[in-house]
């Protein structure tokens, strides 16, 4: 051990210390011993200070800090570089506030697009995933300030996130669910790891042996610190034992007590105590000298990073007759309530509260276009307006084009809940539908965290659709240069985009309603399933437009290198994103068509030509054996397939390899219904042999007594007391929604999916584990 000599030094309650906070966002200190206390701060995007009450869920103000574009927007360029130097500007910010540690990135799999928190994760895809946040990881960590990756892993849902069980195959759960954290771990070493809330396979994530113990550590060589996710804690001892050292925030030491008491009843080796000691001490004397740094930012200069990285990952989904860029002059009409009051970020614990912001209204009107005026079009919070829709209507018919401005409010995304659907409000799809009567020269601006439903993108459509995700406080400096043609767009999308929800392979067991959330898609989520199935979409995995063209050629392979030209065949300076997908020709098992293993992005010049190479290694080819506990490659030949999106292959060649603990367990005879495509209604049969057990009824027993682990969601099963708790929670979270506090109204469910074993730990001892009890021997029916 690094520090074994400091630790001889400490007592067991010293030791015990360590392993919680001090307060929300600090840890302990011990200052007989000279031991500091460092900070941690929300993030990802941007820097979640809290100057006065702290909380985990974005309610309370935080100090001024630079808004970034979230995950889902930064994932849209594609770019290492840009996000690496989004990370370092992160961590600047950080060491300017004497923060030593930022909670991000988060890199959870978007396993369904209805996943509340999508917006703060990056891809569908592992692979895009971990190269993306391990270049942000390598950025923070430049500065001195340790990152954390989250939540690991399977945080799939937000739904009951406390103690939902996610039930997924060994399988599925290494190459989708752990490689993107593999990558970040072994590319970019983060100093920290936040485990998430949720069950695996009957196991808290953040006591899991196998996730941890067996994979985190033995087989990644894990060297950092595993923090809980705020309140994640279940059993403090076997956290302990399988490598979660630090619980946040602080308990008020009610589980540093367990830990003292099982050292001293032989249920903890001591030993264990002290290797997590040596780790929190290496994360703490190597962040602190962040605290002891002075460095004055300049604000404006990271303004404008914020607009680069919204400009390189906004997103043109359609340009029909090039009705963009706009032209000066041109008479333009602004409809829609978020032009004026601009969506540029999600809600919950990575609330930012932005140095600046502009709308785009406002600056669109110091423009050079005509512009003839600005309708709001639609009630912000959804809701019927006619004379709304009138008004906008009336302006349509003056303009030359019609800027729309749509897209999600603010209680549509948030930590803690789960979107209901993937449409629109109906209230802005009878505005499109009303302006299409009077002008067919119409772009859509849209503002979200994913994906939507687009059915006015349709050909008898809307001309125009420039996704711009949640781009930050810098968004509308950078729609305006896309919109006007100073900047030529080169995002592309990091998730697929299908035609209807009813459309996604996870649809009908997403989410897990109560007790388990099972994955019965397996490997075949996103692309993965709509690309071997054959189903159609509205927009592809890495699809995206530009105002100029580039054509693609002379591969040539060496080895495990591919080079290829691109050439910008237009008549403006462009990016594109040339991405490389390998694909086993006559494959004899069950796995993806084909799947992203290596891209690039490049700028041109008009008529440029520049040479791309992409090196690949053994992991593009391989799977994971269940049966070897290794990962396998199947032998054959294997197209490596390079392309401006997944359905816009533009060349092609192959390499053979050769076998590597290949076997029969995943040969599509034995999976007749994952063979046939047949992914929405797999059988109970072929899902538990994919799993290699029987997993627990997916939903709760209302007979069953309620214990710590249960939720006051389960107390509307119970006597009248459990059904007023339940009933006066939903009425508070209803007349916040009455009264406009998405916000509030969406953190309710924080309340909601909370179980009773937090409620102790969370109020510092105030309520009592025994007060807790007793409260549940009531609902039960027990007055004893």
């Amino acid at each position: 051990m690094k520090y074994e000599a400091l630790i001889n030094k400490m007592t067991l309650e010293e030791k015990a210390s360590l392993m919680s906070g001090e307060n929300f966002w600090n840890t302990k200190a011990i200052k007989r011993l000279n031991i500091p206390g460092i900070m941690m701060t929300d993030g990802p995007h941007g820097l979640r200070k809290q100057g006065g009450k702290a909380d985990h869920l974005g309610l309370n103000a935080s100090i001024p800090a630079t808004c970034y574009p979230t995950a889902a927007t930064l994932a849209n360029s594609w770019d290492k570089q840009l996000v690496e130097e989004v990370g370092q500007f992160l961590a600047r910010e950080c060491v300017s506030e004497n923060v030593s540690a930022i909670l991000g990135p988060g890199l959870n799999i978007k396993r369904n697009p209805l996943c509340g928190r999508n917006f703060e994760y990056f891809s569908e895809d592992p692979f895009l995933t971990g190269t993306l946040a391990s270049a942000q990881v390598t950025g923070i960590q430049s500065e001195g300030v340790a990152a954390c990756p989250k939540h690991f892993a399977v945080n799939s849902q937000e739904h009951m996130r406390m103690t939902i069980d996610e039930i997924v195959d060994e399988r599925s759960l290494r190459e989708l669910y752990l490689e993107g954290f593999r990558r970040v771990v072994e590319k970019a070493a983060p100093q920290m790891m936040m485990s998430s809330y949720n069950k695996i396979n009957g196991i808290y994530a953040n006591e899991h042996p196998h996730l941890m113990n067996e994979i985190l550590y033995d087989e990644w060589n894990y060297q950092g610190v595993v923090v809980t996710d705020w309140g994640g804690n279940n059993e403090r001892v076997a956290g302990l034992k399988a490598g979660n050292q630090l619980e946040m925030p602080a308990t008020n030491g009610i589980t540093d007590k367990e830990i003292v008491e099982a050292v001293t009843d032989g249920n903890l080796a001591e030993t264990i105590l002290d290797e997590a000691v040596d780790r929190m001490l290496s994360l703490v004397f190597t962040t602190h000298a962040v605290a002891e740094r002075e460095l004055t930012i300049d604000l404006e200069e990271h303004h404008q990073k914020a607009v680069e990285a919204a400009k390189r990952s906004m997103v043109l989904l359609k340009n029909s007759a090039e009705i963009l860029p706009l032209h000066p002059q041109e008479k333009v009409a602004i409809v829609g309530d978020f032009a004026n009051k601009p969506r540029y970020q999600g809600a919950g614990s990575s609330l930012i509260n932005p140095t600046q912001l502009q709308s785009p209204l406002e600056l669109l009107e110091k423009t050079q276009l005509d512009v003839v005026g600005y309708a709001q079009g639609f009630k912000r919070m959804g809701g019927k307006s006619k004379s709304l829709i009138k008004q906008a209507v009336e302006l349509a018919v003056n303009a030359d084009k019609v800027l729309v401005f749509m897209g999600l409010d603010e209680s549509s995304e948030a930590e803690g809940i789960d979107r209901d659907t993937l449409e629109l409000p109906d209230n802005q799809l009878q505005l499109i539908n009303e302006l299409l009567k009077v002008n067919q020269e119409i772009v859509v601006v849209l503002a979200g965290g994913g994906v939507l439903e687009l059915p006015f993108a349709d050909e008898s459509g809307v001309k125009g659709l420039v996704h711009t995700y949640l781009a930050g406080q810098g968004s509308a400096e950078a729609l305006i240069a896309v919109l006007l043609g100073e900047y030529n767009p080169s995002g592309k999308l990091s998730e697929s985009y299908p035609f209807t929800y009813g459309d996604v392979p996870s649809a009908p067991y997403y989410p897990g309603r109560e007790a388990t959330s099972e994955h019965r898609e397996g490997l075949f989520i996103g692309y993965r399933y709509f690309d071997t199935m054959n189903v159609p979409v509205r927009y592809s995995f890495g699809y995206g437009l530009s105002y100029t063209q580039f054509a693609y050629s002379n591969i040539v392979r060496t080895d495990l290198s591919v080079s290829f030209n691109i050439t910008n065949t237009g008549k403006v300076a462009g990016e594109e994103i040339a991405q490389l997908y390998v694909e086993k020709a006559d494959t004899k098992i069950i796995r993806a068509k084909r799947e992203l293993k290596g891209y690039a992005k490049v700028r041109l010049e008009p008529g440029e030509t520049k040479t791309i190479t992409i090196n690949l290694d053994e992991q593009a080819f391989a799977y994971y054996s269940v049966m070897h506990e290794d990962w396998a490659i199947e032998a054959g030949v294997y197209r490596i397939q390079i392309g401006s999106s997944l359905q816009d292959i533009r060349l092609e060649t192959t390499i053979e390899c050769a076998a590597k603990n290949e076997s029969d367990e995943f040969n599509l005879d034995r999976y007749p219904e994952y063979a046939s495509g047949n992914i929405q209604a797999i059988s109970d049969e072929e899902f538990h042999k994919l799993l290699g057990y029987y997993p627990p009824a997916a939903l709760w027993s209302p007979a069953d007594p309620l214990g710590m682990n249960d939720t006051i969601a389960q107390a509307k099963n119970k006597n009248w007391l459990g059904k007023l708790t339940y009933g006066t929670v939903m009425l508070v979270k209803n007349c916040l929604t009455i009264v406009k506090q998405p916000l509030w109204a969406n953190n309710i469910y924080f309340v909601l999916n909370m179980p009773f074993r937090q409620i102790e730990r969370f109020t510092g001892g105030k309520v009592s584990r025994k007060k807790v009890e007793r409260y549940l021997r009531w609902i039960n029916g027990n007055t004893k």
